[in-house]
């Protein structure tokens, strides 16, 4: 509530500052200024002001506020007993409010009235369109004259309102303008929306309209001081003149007939004739016309008298006092009762001063540094200033042609440039455009105005060729400037992702080369006192080889930048010979011309130069210089870093090859072939592992690993775990052991560290691969006949997560099956899942053996190892063509033999010493079978010694099994589990040397357990 008084005091307050304000106007600037303050108060979109007029003539428009022209038409005389709000609020002496639309038949005869005035839309300009318009409406009355037969519109038979032509969804108050007489007159604002204006809103022009009022009434003052306005015996007309008076409008009515005509008191003040008595007749106003204005003035009003339409003229008047002057009438032609034209009424009111400000105006528009001109509805040139005419041409008289004539014959296709398009919405649209044109005349650009007036168009052309000129050097200076900030961006960025040396020299060629012009680039690398050629752009390989690691001193471009810190620019060959005169032969050597030599500064060091050349003689500039000296500074920064990287890639890549196999070893069990492929991204190194591990018996432990992460630490657990594989099974334990033992040293390195593995053993005496595997993929199987499978397994957790016991499976393999282990960066990526992944290995694996066993049929001779390499290229291509690996891969191939049967004999011996002499005998006769008595004494005694042992400390039954492979192995088992151990003997002592004479005589021995007890077991060289 507080805040309300507030406003309403502020509202006030600002009512009396604009009345005060306006104490001094009068007239129309009273009515206009009263108006316009109104409107803005109710924030309405326009405004407007009736009066009565004299003889019941109704109510007559006499201001307007943001009322487009078309609308103002529609209400410039209304019925006072109609239903529109002005008219109501006149009659009622109240306010009214009704929304747009409303009160369309609340009286006919208002729209009888409304219908006459739009019957001549231009006939208040006296143009043809006006005299054509009355015509044909005239043809389309009823014949009558009568209020009923023009209060139909004429493209539509429903009766038609002014209320009609106002904005949908807004409305109309009307005040009366009230004096101690009655209502004189209603201003009226168009509101917004349709709900009614606030009563803070209303209460604002209420107190506006009755401020208007009275001054309307003070105006009205006799000349000898007396109020007439208070004379309350006048009658009421006397009020209206009274208020016509005060705005200097008179009205007149024209007997057709007899040439009489009837002035009031303020037409006789405003034609000179104030004060006298002459005979009002059609000749008495004629001698009153200017001349030069009479003849087309009646051309006029005979055109309005038989089109029975409106006549609106501007034109000059002569006063008997000799006084010149300028006045503007409408009129309007009334039928008698033969239905022919009777008299004319209208009224008339003094544009001197309009005139006098108007050709003021004109004056200082035509002599303009700025092109004008102004077209009437008809589109005729009605002004034209000397600027417009240098535009539009003078070689013909411009006033009063049709605009689009003008341009045609000047040459000028106003469609083409989209003049007539702009004009005419534009005009449509009651709105003012603005919009650029190139004429063609002169070739130069143009900024045209084009503004909408009640009588047409007015158009500016301002010549902005000089500025759009240097807007574009502007607009160039700021392209240059963005396109060096866009080269460096781009150049920072690109180099911000340069690993290598070579992507530092790829990024700088072509974010430097190209944008230049430039032909060549190489980046000189100061070692010590020696210069490198780091890598290089457009020269031939050999160019540099004199001076790669010559002393930096020898190199006179590169030692003078490195010395002097200062870039040197070499525009010619001359120049450049003429500086460096023992180097006179490398220009023509290396087809350049010109030469930009930029020092690589890097935390106040120089680490070398780089050097920007080009096939031609070229004088860079400023701007060019300063730039290739700034993309020099990004370089420097980017080659420190690429140097940094390459030398720990160096180092992360010779870890990496320490830790893992440097051969396969080769043995009679399996042919193995393996690739590792290390992760494109950083320098980490990766935790995948493999390996191939002899066993006894001929067996082969086939290993592959991945260690989870990237990094030192994770290399370093690698290389703990493949030690540690190697040492497991050198003590010849089983997968679920092996693995056991494994779990417990990954869960010993902590809770994040983590491993998968797989461990394989293959058996080439009976064919028969047993592994167990914590968390890895399965092994891949192809067989013989080209079929591929995945070996199932219960799958267990990682090392580090998982909890004994491992499950083991076995499998029985076909002689030169391909038995596949791979980790899973060979299969999964981030757009392959692990299932489409295998799918593709079996794929790949199929057709790569296919092609290696048609390779093998073809050359027999060729190393079956080669094959197997071959084929693990093949496969890696499939899987990883090309493509970004975020994960290290390895894979590890090995084809399977078979030692033949003849190759394997085997007996179980008696118990008792008697085994000692069976095994010494079975052992001479298969060595003479096999042609290896060479080694028959040295086996009878490792034999004869082993099974001695079994004898004595073991249990029975005990076997002899004899393998020949790479080399004679002989196997002693028993089916205790208690395995000996060599112990240093005392002289005194009468046993304890028997394994002492083992390790002696054999190559290798060992024991490993068995399902039915231990194995203890010798290995022979065979010749």
């Amino acid at each position: 509530m507080a805040e309300r008084l507030v406003m309403d005091e502020i509202g006030a307050a600002r009512l009396r500052m604009i009345i005060e304000a306006g104490v001094e106007l009068h007239g129309a600037d009273l009515l206009g200024f009263a108006l316009e303050h109104a409107v803005t108060e109710a924030g309405g979109l326009g405004g407007m002001v009736h009066l009565r007029g004299p003889g019941g003539r109704g109510l007559l428009l006499m201001a307007t506020s943001g009322i487009v022209r078309t609308v103002a038409e529609d209400w410039e005389e209304i019925e006072e007993r109609g239903g529109t709000a002005p008219a109501r609020a006149v009659a009622d002496g109240v306010p009214v409010w009704t929304p747009a639309g409303d009160g369309e038949d609340r009286d006919e005869e208002a729209g009888a009235s409304r219908g006459r005035r739009r019957e001549a839309p231009g006939a208040e300009h006296g143009t043809a369109n006006g005299t054509e318009g009355s015509t044909a409406r005239a043809a389309e009355d009823d014949g009558t004259g009568s209020a009923a037969g023009l209060g139909r519109h004429p493209r539509s038979a429903a009766p038609w309102s002014p209320n009609s032509a106002l904005p949908t969804g807004s409305g109309l108050l009307a005040v009366p303008l009230l004096t101690p007489d009655g209502a004189v007159g209603a201003l009226s604002v168009l509101t917004v929306g349709e709900g009614q204006p606030t009563p803070r809103q209303q209460s604002a022009v209420e107190m506006l309209a009755a401020w208007a009022a009275l001054r309307l009434r003070d105006r009205s003052v006799g000349r000898d001081g007396a109020d007439t306005g208070r004379l309350g015996k006048e009658p009421p007309v006397t009020r209206l003149r009274q208020a016509l008076e005060a705005i200097k409008v008179g009205s007149w009515e024209w007997d057709l007939a007899t040439g009489d005509q009837l002035w009031d008191e303020p037409t006789l003040s405003i034609l000179g004739m104030e004060g006298q008595s002459p005979n009002q007749c059609f000749e008495t106003w004629t001698g009153l016309v200017h001349p030069d204005d009479l003849p087309w003035l009646l051309v006029e009003i005979e055109q309005a008298v038989r089109n029975r339409g409106v006549s609106a003229v501007e034109y000059r008047i002569r006063r008997p006092d000799g006084t010149t002057g300028w006045v503007s009438s409408r009129g309007r032609v009334l039928a008698g009762e033969n239905g022919g034209s009777a008299r004319m009424v209208g009224t008339v009111w003094d544009t001197t001063e309009s005139r006098i400000a108007r050709d003021s105006v004109s004056r200082a528009l035509l002599h303009m540094s700025d092109a004008f001109f102004a077209v009437d509805r008809e589109w005729r040139i009605t002004f034209v200033n000397v600027e417009a005419e240098r535009l539009l041409g003078v070689s013909h008289e411009l006033l009063g042609r049709n605009l689009w004539d003008a341009l045609t014959e000047l040459g000028v296709d106003a469609a083409e440039l989209g003049l007539e398009s702009c004009y005419r919405r534009a005009v449509d649209n009651g709105a003012p455009l603005g919009f650029e044109v190139r004429w063609p005349t002169n070739r130069r650009r143009y900024n045209m105005r084009v503004v909408p007036v009640p009588d047409g168009l007015t158009v500016y052309a301002a010549d902005v060729t000089d500025i759009r000129s240097r807007e574009a050097e502007t607009a160039a200076a700021e392209r240059v400037r963005a396109d060096r900030n866009a080269r460096i961006t781009e150049l920072a960025g690109a180099l911000a992702e340069a690993l290598t040396m070579q992507d530092v020299l790829n990024a700088a060629a072509t974010r430097v080369m190209a944008p230049f012009g430039a032909t060549g680039l190489v980046v000189h690398l100061i070692e010590g006192d020696s210069v490198r050629v780091a890598g290089s752009v457009g020269y031939p390989t050999s160019f540099f080889d004199d001076i790669d690691g010559v002393p930096v001193g020898e190199v006179s471009p590169v030692d003078e930048v490195h010395r002097t810190r200062m870039p040197a620019f070499i525009d010619s060959v001359e120049e450049y010979i003429e500086r460096y005169p023992t180097m006179a032969g490398r220009p023509a050597e290396s087809m350049k011309a010109s030469w930009a030599f930029l020092p690589l500064i890097v935390s106040g060091r120089s680490i070398g130069c780089c050097a920007v050349s080009f096939s031609e003689p070229r004088h860079l500039g400023g701007e060019e210089r300063t730039l290739l000296i700034t993309l020099s500074g990004l370089m420097a920064q980017a080659i420190e870093r690429a140097r940094l990287f390459d030398a720990e890639h160096m180092r992360a890549k010779a870890l990496q090859r320490g830790l893992l196999p440097t051969a396969l070893p080769e043995m009679c069990a399996v042919t193995t072939a393996a690739r590792y492929i290390a992760a494109n991204e950083g320098i980490e190194v990766g935790g995948d592992w493999y390996d191939v591990i002899p066993l006894s018996g001929a067996r082969v432990a086939l290993v592959i690993g991945d260690v989870m992460g990237h990094g030192l630490s994770e290399a370093a657990t690698m290389g703990r775990l493949r030690t540690a594989v190697h040492t497991l099974a050198d003590l010849e334990f089983s997968p679920a052991e092996l693995l056991t033992r494994l779990n417990d040293l990954v869960s010993d390195l902590g809770d994040d560290f983590f491993a998968t593995c797989l461990y394989a053993v293959y058996d080439p005496a009976t064919c028969t691969c047993t592994f167990g595997s914590a968390g890895h993929p399965p092994p891949a199987v192809v067989r013989p006949d080209g079929t591929a499978e995945f070996l199932t397994h219960v799958p267990d957790p990682p090392l580090g997560a998982a909890r004994p016991p491992f499950e083991t499976t076995q499998v029985v393999l076909d002689r030169d099956s391909l038995l596949v282990l791979y980790t899973d960066g060979l299969i999964e990526s981030a757009t392959r899942d692990i299932d489409q992944g295998m799918h593709h290995l079996t794929k790949a694996l199929v057709g790569a053996a296919a092609l290696l066993d048609r390779g093998e049929g073809q050359d027999r001779g060729e190393e079956a190892s080669l094959s197997l390499e071959r084929l693990c290229d093949d496969v890696v291509a499939e899987l990883l063509p090309g493509t970004q690996l975020m994960d290290d891969a390895a894979l590890l191939v090995a084809r399977t033999h078979a030692i033949p049967a003849d190759s394997i004999a085997t007996w179980t011996l008696s118990d008792g010493p008697i085994a000692a002499s069976e095994a010494r005998n079975h052992v001479r006769n298969q060595l003479a079978g096999w042609q290896l008595d060479d080694l028959a004494m040295t086996a009878e005694l490792l034999v004869s010694e082993l099974v001695g042992n079994a004898v004595r400390y073991g249990r029975s039954p005990i076997a002899l099994r004899l393998l020949r492979a790479e080399g004679l192995i002989c196997e002693v088992s028993d089916g205790s589990l208690s395995t000996p151990r060599i112990r240093n003997a005392a002289e005194t002592d009468e046993g304890g040397r028997g394994l002492q004479l083992v390790a002696t005589l054999a190559q290798r021995w060992g024991a490993r357990y068995t399902a039915t007890g231990k194995c203890i077991w010798t290995e022979q060289q065979v010749p």
